[in-house]
């Protein structure tokens, strides 16, 4: 008497994978180019938080949101330092969405630079950090080696009553990979002092250090926790006077 033939058991099918939670960095690398502008009322007028990047011409600026969004070119390095006089905006979100964008603005402090030339541009990014009525953060390049100069200081000066207001603020301590660990803890403490009430990082293009921290505070400043939308910071009381240009 022939035996039935056996029947294995089928394995279990593994539940369908939910899609991926967006990370801080995976939203980053949605990083696309929206629109540039040499002057303010060129920009376009916009609801979504706006996150603008600051720096001297040699800070790093470029290369750090090119490690941010995983682009090599996103953001132009010119090998001339001083020569980009646009603000250039990028948008951040899924395609078809933006929810939040970043703003390159001009490097300032660059002496090569014709002089009336560097006023023009200087005095425009200060009206901007002054008026943007959208812009929710700031996030400024220092290169620890020199620490903060006279040229940050006045910036400083000119976005403090925005940041007494609420309005988000982060210096950057690029190419810390060319610090000791100790000159690395000194740099933080020194920078903090500085900063007035806003965070401190060190960062490294070259080793990724404090790329994954600067992101998910990007992150987090865009898309709170508590689930409602991320809110701009009002601009103060227009100044009675033009704002300081950023000029040596």
């Amino acid at each position: 008497m022939s035996s039935s033939p056996r029947v294995s058991n089928p394995k279990p099918q593994a539940a369908p994978a939910t899609p991926n939670a967006v990370t801080p960095m995976g939203w980053m690398h949605t990083a696309r180019f929206l629109t540039t502008a040499a002057q303010l009322h060129h920009l376009p007028a916009l609801d979504t938080p706006e996150i603008a990047f600051v720096g001297r011409s040699n800070a790093g600026k470029s290369t750090c949101i090119n490690t941010l969004t995983q682009q090599k070119q996103l953001a132009f390095a010119s090998k001339k330092p001083g020569r980009t006089q646009h603000i250039n905006l990028f948008a951040l979100g899924k395609q078809g969405v933006t929810d939040a964008v970043l703003a390159d603005l001009p490097g300032y402090g660059y002496a090569a630079v014709a002089k009336m030339d560097k006023l023009r541009w200087q005095q425009v990014m200060a009206n901007y950090l002054v008026s943007r009525e959208n812009l929710m953060g700031i996030v400024m390049m220092c290169d620890p080696r020199h620490g903060l100069t006279e040229l940050d200081d006045i910036l400083l000066e000119v976005i403090r009553p925005r940041v007494e207001q609420g309005l988000k603020f982060l210096i950057i301590l690029t190419k810390a990979d060319k610090l000791t660990r100790a000159e690395q803890a000194k740099a933080l403490s020194i920078a903090r002092l500085q900063a007035g009430g806003g965070e401190v990082k060190l960062f490294s293009a070259l080793k990724k250090q404090g790329v994954d921290d600067v992101a998910q505070l990007l992150w987090d400043w865009t898309h709170p926790k508590d689930g409602a939308p991320a809110k701009a910071q009002a601009p103060a009381e227009p100044p009675e006077d033009e704002p300081e240009a950023l000029d040596e």
